[in-house]
């Protein structure tokens, strides 16, 4: 059984559009939708379950109907933080499913994850039993303590990203967490799953991601979202990327140009 659940339990309060940034429409649909469609349409991918703001259950249900989202087995309402929300999903899910299906933790506001490295994911975890999704780092990346004086750099070829989904087998997934919630500091500094297994000293396995998997969280990483949209219509409308596509027009006309003196 292969698993995917979707938390989406934030407010949205950086986005500053009123809604929380999931349900913010993109194309004519909620971002959650566009999240959820990815997984709904991966043939790998057996159940979801979402976790959502309490408030907006009823909503999130609606939309589930509206673009038959019939692998959607649960929608259930989110905890007090991230983790929290994550939690509830996972124990959700033991309820109906084996412990040793995969499942996979992926942000609501994640739209763009590709189809190969959900698959990829699946792999990663029945092989190595988990599944970090994370892309190398382009940038310089600095370690300070206090925000103000660099501490470390880290030499760039030994930095990622990590992203989303993170996966790995139900019970092992909720057993880290299970000892998390138990220690004196519980969540606190726990931002992942990835934290939340290397904390408690598991070893987790990378799978690379793809670049256009961004977070939607701030209203300059909507236009983003949108931009990725219409990059992948070109692909779809002329069957190859775009930029393939203008190379070959412009070598054709190049070609004719010749042709002509």
């Amino acid at each position: 059984m292969n698993i995917a659940i979707i938390f989406a339990g934030g407010s949205g309060v950086r986005m500053g559009a009123g809604i929380p940034k999931q349900f913010l429409e993109v194309n004519g649909k909620p971002i959650i939708v566009h999240t959820l469609q990815l997984f709904q349409f991966h043939k790998k991918i057996d159940k979801i379950y979402v976790s959502v703001l309490k408030d907006y259950i009823p909503y999130m249900e609606s939309l589930v109907q509206d673009f038959h989202l019939t692998k959607v087995a649960s929608v259930i309402a989110g905890g007090e933080t991230a983790q929290d929300t994550i939690y509830l999903g996972l124990k959700k899910a033991r309820e109906e499913n084996p412990g040793d299906s995969v499942v996979l933790l992926h942000d609501g506001v994640r739209p763009f994850v590709s189809y190969d490295v959900i698959s990829e994911n699946i792999k990663s975890v029945k092989k190595f039993g988990s599944a970090i999704t994370c892309t190398a780092c382009y940038e310089t990346i600095l370690l300070s303590k206090d925000g103000q004086n660099v501490g470390q750099v880290p030499y760039r070829k030994e930095t990622f990203a990590a992203q989303a989904p993170q996966s790995f087998r139900l019970d092992d997934i909720i057993a880290a967490h299970d000892e998390i919630r138990a220690s004196e500091n519980g969540y606190t500094n726990m931002v992942d799953a990835c934290t939340i297994m290397k904390t408690i000293g598991k070893e987790v396995h990378m799978v690379e991601g793809n670049r256009g998997n961004i977070k939607v969280t701030t209203p300059e990483d909507v236009y983003t979202f949108r931009a990725l949209l219409q990059y992948k219509e070109n692909e779809q409308a002329f069957g190859l990327g775009l930029t393939n596509y203008i190379n070959d027009r412009m070598n054709a006309m190049k070609n004719a140009d010749e042709g002509d003196e």
